[in-house]
């Protein structure tokens, strides 16, 4: 292949940055280029900012500032120990060198393909388990992408036999059991429509706003200080006592140590004190919820091989999906590390809201949140907390997550709660964030040798709310009619007995003779 050059390097050298006179139009920031070392051989370089100027002649120039991103040595990426020459020739770099360096993994089982490499027309497939094996983030302001690029990621692992299972607080994720329609953008990324409906089961404390979903019931098993943090009233000290009593006489009498609601409010019922008529109050509460209601779905139903269980939290009032996430994590951690269940992905929309920064309010689900994120990957348990307001993570959660895909976030405090959770964190990164378009994202972490900012793919599946059933049945008639089809001739219209009689008695004469 010819070497196609670009510019050449101009003014002071640096081994880690330089400027480039730029030569070739074509360029633009985000591209890569490559230069010969004399000592060390290629070595690869991005374009980070451009700026065009007139010289002392007034012809115009085009100016770029490249970071140096280093050579392979050993499968090591290194940086040059001394800087190129002055007046190097600079390249446009070749595939080869940007994946061998960047650590890009070619197509196959066994990753998720992101999108392109920014600049390029380069798919980038992020091996899975180095992706999601340690726990993940995905961090945006509104607006930038955020959710989409978490379908993109979702699509890939409903390929697998991963199970997955998705918290889901405004009904978002439905819509992947609907086939995208957006043919042209799928033929610029070489994707193909795809619906997951086989392949989901959706679960909801409110059916009466989730129609799709199977009713979600929790199993009504309690301990003293989470029965007083859910209850909507607060609790006196002697109050929690009387919960503490009989939810331990409970225990000791029931069978495997099950018991109802119904059970713990007769059994309060029965304590000699005014005190308890403030607890059955908030139990009353909480059992109009409807959220222990029925049998509750066992840990098996939820997390299964190949598949995925969305938990819609839509029209749940927000103290209620505090308890569904606290109550469902706990269960699913318990079944884990006992191996009841498979390993599996577990996906947490709006996490700020369910393991906030001190500061920013308690939740009740924090603390096993808390546990999964520092105990979780060893059992197998993989957590991934999507957000909109990094600042507002608890930073002992986020600072876990080893694989970061940050899309545009501009807020100061983000910023900030992002870089204490990065390690190597730097101002070139920060300013690469705060300028990224939208749908286009930081890549950090060891699924890739170095950072890289992706265009994100176009979706398998529709994007935006999934519609009640027979809206849904309508966009699947509507999106057959819209689908390219192969030409073919219609078939005969099959008469009926009136059809014949009619034509019968209207024929001209003579035309059965011919």
């Amino acid at each position: 292949m010819a070497l196609k050059q670009v510019g050449s390097i101009s003014g002071e050298v640096r081994p880690t940055t330089f400027d480039v006179l730029i030569s070739d139009q074509a360029v633009e920031r985000g591209s890569y280029v490559k230069i010969k070392h004399d000592v060390y051989g290629w070595v690869l370089a991005r374009i980070e900012s451009m700026k065009r100027y007139l010289n002392e002649f007034d012809e115009e120039r085009l100016m770029a500032q490249a970071r140096t991103i280093g050579f392979k040595q050993d499968d090591n990426v290194l940086i040059p120990k001394t800087p190129f020459k002055p007046n190097e020739k600079v390249y446009q770099a070749d595939v080869e060198l940007i994946t061998s360096i960047l650590g890009l993994k070619t197509k196959g089982e066994g990753s998720i393909y992101l999108g392109f490499l920014e600049g390029h027309n380069i798919p980038v497939y992020l091996d899975t388990k180095k992706t999601i094996g340690k726990h993940m983030s995905v961090l945006a302001k509104t607006g930038a992408g955020k959710s989409y690029t978490v379908a993109v990621l979702l699509e890939d692992l409903l390929k697998t036999e991963i199970p997955v299972v998705i918290v889901d607080p405004h009904g978002e994720y439905s819509s992947l059991k609907i086939e995208n329609d957006e043919y042209d953008l799928m033929l610029k990324f070489n994707v193909k429509a795809a619906s997951y409906r086989d392949k989901i089961m959706e679960y909801a404390i409110n059916t009466d706003v989730n129609p799709n979903a199977k009713k979600l019931t929790l199993k009504p098993v309690f301990e003293t200080i989470e029965l007083s943090k859910i209850l909507p009233l607060g609790l006196s000290d002697k109050q929690k006592s009387v919960i503490f009593t009989a939810i331990r006489d409970l225990e000791e009498d029931s069978v495997n140590g099950t018991y109802t609601l119904d059970d713990l409010m007769m059994r309060i019922e029965q304590e000699p004190t005014n005190l308890k008529w403030k607890v059955i109050s908030g139990l009353e509460v909480l059992k109009e919820s409807k959220i222990f209601d029925g049998i509750p779905v066992p840990p098996e139903d939820i997390v299964k091989k190949g598949n995925a269980s969305i938990i819609s939290l839509l029209g749940t009032e927000p103290h209620i999906q505090e308890l569904v996430v606290s109550k469902l994590v706990k269960e699913l951690f318990d079944a884990r590390r006992l191996g009841k269940i498979p390993e599996f992905f577990f996906l947490i929309e709006e996490s700020h809201n369910f393991c906030p920064e001190r500061g920013f309010g308690d939740a009740m689900s924090s603390d096993i949140l808390r546990t999964v994120a520092s105990e979780g990957r060893k059992f197998g348990f993989q957590l991934c907390v999507v957000s909109q307001r990094p600042a507002r993570v608890d930073k002992n959660v986020l600072s876990q997550c080893n694989t970061q895909i940050i899309l545009k976030v501009t807020n100061p405090n983000d910023l900030r709660a992002i870089g204490r959770s990065i390690e190597g964190f730097t101002l070139h990164m920060e300013n690469e964030i705060k300028q990224l378009p939208v749908g286009h994202a930081l890549v950090v972490g060891e699924c890739v040798e170095q950072p890289i900012t992706v265009a994100v793919r176009i979706r398998e599946t529709k994007h935006g709310r999934a519609s009640k059933p027979a809206e849904e049945e309508e966009e699947v008639i509507e999106l057959e009619r819209r689908r390219p089809k192969k030409a073919h001739k219609p078939k005969p219209k099959k008469k009926s007995w009136l059809d014949k009689i009619v034509e019968f008695f209207i024929k001209p004469r003579g035309e059965d003779e011919k």
